[in-house]
């Protein structure tokens, strides 16, 4: 069975990372979501809430899992027997700091790592903005799925 994992902190999942996921989906047999655990960090969702909008969001591809990580995304691997890492390019900026990534990874373990460049659509986009524009009032529904627009209007009304 080919499997890979799509890593990430998906605080929230973007119309940019779905159309990564589905994209690995249709390449792999088996595709991973790695939610991305960061005690540093206060995200807007917790782990398990962005966990339950992924697996909804996601659940049409039928192969897609969605777990959480703590550590080393090498490990994650080793443990799941996943050999591969599936990673979007949104610019030049983002093939830096990923091709170091991906060059430690597999001299760690030899897990090695995919590039898929990002849809034009939506190559400026990341969660960081969204929550950005969303807690300003700003209109986020094309760039992110209705479920996950609708969880985002709640939590920023209540916050």
């Amino acid at each position: 069975m080919r499997r890979a994992v799509c890593p990430g902190s998906f605080d929230p999942i973007t119309n940019g990372h779905l159309d990564i996921i589905a994209r690995a989906s249709s390449l792999y047999d088996e595709v991973y979501v790695a939610v991305m655990i960061n005690q540093a960090k206060k995200g807007l969702f917790e782990i398990e809430e962005r966990i339950d909008l992924i697996r909804q969001v996601t659940a049409e591809y039928g192969n897609v899992r969605v777990e959480s990580f703590h550590g080393l995304l090498v490990d994650f691997c080793k443990q799941r027997e996943i050999p591969a890492i599936v990673k979007g390019l949104r610019a030049v900026s983002d093939f830096d700091y990923e091709l170091q990534m991906a060059q430690m990874n597999n001299g760690l373990s030899g897990v090695e790592t995919l590039f898929i460049p990002t849809n034009p659509t939506y190559s400026f986009l990341s969660s960081s903005l969204v929550k950005e524009v969303a807690t300003w009032g700003g209109d986020v529904s094309h760039l992110v799925p209705p479920l996950v627009l609708e969880a985002l209007s709640e939590r920023l009304r209540r916050d």
